[in-house]
């Protein structure tokens, strides 16, 4: 079938809104901070064979892994054993999104007896048990037994029909059965949505109006995705950067990538990258495609549509047993944290074929859980945190402040967290002279500080860039490190990245985190934007003539710039630079 233009265009932007819907529809209803709050969840509307045709504005690690998600969940379930009303739900980590939390449900649409599609979501859940608050543990942990429940492909609704029994069964494995039942019932109901939009487009274009015009958008993107990849050079790129350590006491993990493009398509190859570990720190093989197609999509069709289309002309292999694609049942709840890695891995083996469209490393964001008892209201609590630092320098622009990278999750707000949790947030502050310096400056690290409330506390930290900085372009700087507190101050406790350990009634931990890296040489920095960071709080005036050789001279707001001065210095450390060469 044949559709005109507007038809088509029609149809594209009902898809693009149901998916809008569904995602809306959970970020209403969610009962926890991360879902709510923090937007940590996506959404897609797949055709009838199990295509990805349209997705929310979302998580790509989400989003990537979601195609593989919905063929296992239909190899389990296959359709012609869906009824309507039905609903498939896994969080295997070798299934889905690489961990437990992750829950994907899968909702088949029908029109007159006829399947005309399925509406999808995946929400990353507060705790499914295991063996520390959160389910994210990086040390004690050597399989994913240990890390919480593992559903296979399992009908939890059955013809609209809630399955108690295996309801029951994650209510009874998880330390907070009122917030993951909640979300869980918020998917749900935002599927049913999604389910509904779907028929209803389908009854005002027919079935064969839809499925038509689901196969020329799948078929354009691809069409355009290639085409987009054809202006990137051929050749072999490669590219090496580390993670800190896969915990206390361990070495570093080292994401080493090819980048091979070859005419229309492009094979990312992460050969060379270190083994699996006996830690949560491993990223199943869909996780690791997710973060490699999206920058592969930011560098060449940003604005095209993400569907199944986009996905075919990229491969992305890793050797079975490393840990970007490691052998079950090795643990991986803490994966979220490698995920910035290998976007970056690609986006920096492609810089030189492409310099005018990528950024430099951003700040590494912290993934903390917290658990504990909440004395005030006498019961037990597991409290999700992120802390969303600054992006790296582009080639035209700075970096930006406070904001999610490689995905799209948002700072949890103050405010949620205290009137949900025991805290108070005492400090929520750009780090000054955090940013890596260049023509175009990296945006800034965030400092986030928690006075925690609770007996027996427990603290699982996520975060990175406590050791390898996050990588500057083209002569721009690197960022500055991360590091984590208890207590900041005379008497602080370091606590390291990935540690897991206890803390006190009272006590602050304080998540800092890095600057992300600059873009060109510093010393080509416009003077006067050089003096606005300064007056911003951004930069001293200390790092204004260490880092971009600028002179600022005056006091209190009466700051200006020296330009005899400036041009003198920046001068003098050229010819020093050259010197060195």
């Amino acid at each position: 079938m044949t559709l005109d233009p507007i038809t088509l265009g029609v149809i594209w932007g009902a898809l693009q809104s149901i998916a809008i819907e569904i995602g809306t529809t959970v970020h209403k209803t969610a009962y926890s901070e991360q879902a709510r709050e923090g937007q940590d969840f996506s959404v897609a509307v797949f055709d009838r064979r199990g295509r990805m045709v349209a997705q929310g504005p979302y998580s790509p690690g989400h989003m990537g892994a979601m195609s593989f998600a919905v063929k296992n969940a239909l190899a389990a379930h296959p359709i012609e054993t869906l009824r309507p009303g039905d609903a498939v739900l896994l969080n295997d980590p070798l299934l889905g999104s690489g961990h437990l939390p992750d829950f994907f449900i899968t909702q088949p649409a029908f029109y007159q007896g006829e399947l005309v599609g399925f509406a999808v979501n995946i929400l990353h859940h507060t705790d499914v048990g295991g063996s520390r608050p959160g389910s994210q543990g990086v040390e004690g942990i050597f399989d994913y037994f240990q890390e919480g429940l593992r559903i296979p492909p399992t009908k939890v609704w059955q013809e609209y029909q809630e399955q108690e029994g295996i309801v029951g069964i994650i209510a009874a494995n998880t330390r907070t059965p009122d917030k993951v039942l909640g979300d869980l019932r918020a998917q749900r109901s935002a599927l049913r949505v999604g389910e509904l939009r779907l028929t209803e487009l389908a009854a005002r274009y027919g079935r064969d109006g839809l499925f038509a015009a689901m196969d020329e958008i799948v078929a354009r993107t691809e069409a355009n995705m290639r085409a987009a990849i054809r202006r990137v050079p051929d050749g072999v790129y490669t590219f090496e950067d580390f993670l800190d350590d896969w915990g206390p006491g361990t070495d570093p993990l080292r994401v080493f990538v090819t980048v091979t493009v070859a005419g229309d398509s492009i094979t990312i190859d992460y050969a060379g990258s270190s083994p699996q570990t006996a830690s949560g720190m491993n990223s199943y093989i869909n996780y690791t495609r997710s973060y490699s197609y999206a920058a592969v999509k930011c560098l060449t069709d940003p604005y095209g549509p993400m569907n199944e289309g986009a996905l075919r002309p990229i491969t992305v292999t890793a050797p079975e047993g490393c840990f970007l694609n490691p052998r079950p049942p090795a643990g991986g709840g803490p994966r979220a944290i490698i995920c910035y890695r290998t976007f970056e891995a690609v986006i920096g083996a492609l810089a030189p074929a492409l310099p005018d469209r990528v950024a430099a490393a951003s700040s590494h964001f912290a993934n903390p859980t917290f658990g504990g008892v909440d004395r005030a209201r006498g019961r037990r609590f597991v409290a999700y945190e992120l802390v969303l630092s600054g992006t790296g320098a582009r080639a035209t622009k700075d970096g930006c402040e406070a904001m999610a990278s490689a995905f799209n999750a948002s700072n949890i707000p103050v405010e949620a967290q205290e009137a949900n949790q025991p805290v108070v947030i005492e400090r929520f502050e750009l780090i000054r002279d955090s940013a890596g310096p260049g023509r175009f400056r990296g945006g800034c690290g965030i400092r986030r500080d928690m006075r925690f409330l609770a007996d027996e506390g427990k603290l699982t930290n996520l975060s990175e860039r406590q050791r390898f900085a996050p990588y500057g372009l083209f002569g721009g700087g690197t960022g500055g490190l991360a590091r984590t507190l208890i207590n900041p101050g005379a008497d602080e406790q370091a606590v390291h990245g990935k540690q897991s350990r206890g803390f006190a009634y009272g006590d602050v931990i304080s998540f800092q985190q890095s600057g992300a890296g600059g873009y060109g040489d510093p010393f080509e920095r416009d003077p006067a934007r050089v003096l606005d960071d300064v007056l911003d709080d951004y930069v001293s005036v200390e790092a204004a003539r260490g880092h971009y050789g600028v002179v600022i001279t005056g006091d209190g707001f009466d700051l200006r710039v020296d330009q005899p001065a400036t041009a003198l210095l920046r001068a003098q450390r050229r010819l020093q630079r050259s010197e060195a060469r």
